[in-house]
């Protein structure tokens, strides 16, 4: 294993340390209990959003902490979930009065910390919305789910929302703004290497030379099977074939067309992909309304890629070409 790290168990604090460093003006790193919120004083009267989940998926979700998108992030350890008390106490730092939104992928220890500290929100008179993200179409069920999992859907629903609540949306609005980018967003991912975490010491899959794994999730879990590996034109349509069917639309729709990579992909690959895979979609009847193209939600160091559509509609256009000013997506003024 060979790794930019100093000891495993301080990997995550560490990281949180220097992304404090670098991005001081826009968020804040809280200790104990550890999690990221935004620098500047919570807003008084605006509906606030957060997410976490294990780390090891920069630059989800702290990377998405800043103005249009999350006030607070809780980071567990490399993948594993944050837990309840993390969760609470940031609910709490940055409700401003108008409720808290708890974007939650959709992988069991998730839930069941984020309903807990959803209960203890309750009782210190903190209103608390849950939405659950479950956009994989890969596999109805995996090692660390019920149901699909959440995966690239969730960026979007963080970035859509964020802008939402920045508008002034209510608690409730913006809750079933999220419930619907959810239900219109649909992903799949490739494997071409396995990750490898720093407490394992080991890829946590082994693939041969000529493989790749599909359907894989953030995790590394395995998924709908190993195949001999393709061109990037094949893959897209291994990605995109299954997403386009599942998903519900007509010629004509517009739609966000996000292809991600996985932490080890090259920018340049993701582009050769998104290529075909924007193809793919104007096959379909599909108009690409707008594009995301990057590595946004990571499995460390996995080799692969992983495409998102999304069904849009009027105010979802309106909420994602809102400002954002995070560490990881800045656009507008």
């Amino acid at each position: 294993m060979k790794k930019l790290i100093n000891a495993p168990d301080d990997l995550v604090g560490e990281a949180l340390e220097g992304m404090a460093l670098a991005h001081g003006e826009l968020l804040r790193v809280n200790a104990a209990p550890l999690f990221v919120a935004r620098a500047e004083a919570k807003a008084r009267g605006k509906v606030a959003l957060l997410s976490g989940g294990g780390s090891g998926h920069e630059p989800l979700h702290a990377g998405f902490v800043g103005r249009g998108m999350l006030d607070a992030a809780c980071p567990g350890a490399v993948f594993t979930s944050p837990t309840p008390d993390q969760i609470f106490e940031a609910t709490r730092a940055v409700d401003g009065g108008a409720g808290v939104l708890h974007i939650i992928k959709n992988y069991t220890g998730d839930v069941m910390n984020f309903e807990m500290a959803a209960e203890l929100a309750g009782e210190a008179g903190i209103a608390v919305e849950g939405v659950i993200v479950n956009d994989d179409v890969a596999v109805e069920d995996s090692l660390y789910t019920a149901g699909r999992r959440g995966v690239g859907t969730t960026v979007l629903a963080e970035k859509i929302c964020g802008g939402a609540a920045e508008a002034g949306l209510p608690l409730g609005e913006v809750a079933t703004l999220c419930r619907r980018v959810n239900a219109h967003g649909r992903s799949m991912g490739v494997a071409l290497s396995a990750c490898t975490v720093p407490h394992a010491g080991k890829p946590s899959f082994e693939l041969g030379p000529g493989e790749m794994e599909v359907g894989i999730g953030i995790h590394g879990e395995p998924g709908r099977r190993r195949a001999q590996l393709e061109p990037a034109d094949r893959v897209a349509e291994l990605l995109m074939q299954p997403i386009l069917d599942d998903l519900p639309f007509k010629p004509g729709d517009d739609v966000l067309l996000f292809v991600n990579g996985m932490g080890g992909t090259p920018l340049i690959e993701l582009y050769v992909v998104y290529r075909r895979a924007h193809a793919i979609a104007r096959e379909r009847g599909l108009k690409v309304a707008r594009s995301l193209v990057g590595s946004y939600i990571t499995s460390l160091d996995m080799a692969g890629v992983s495409a998102t559509v999304l069904k849009l509609d009027d105010e979802m256009i309106r909420f994602w070409d809102a400002p954002v000013h995070t560490p990881a997506l800045r656009w507008g003024a």
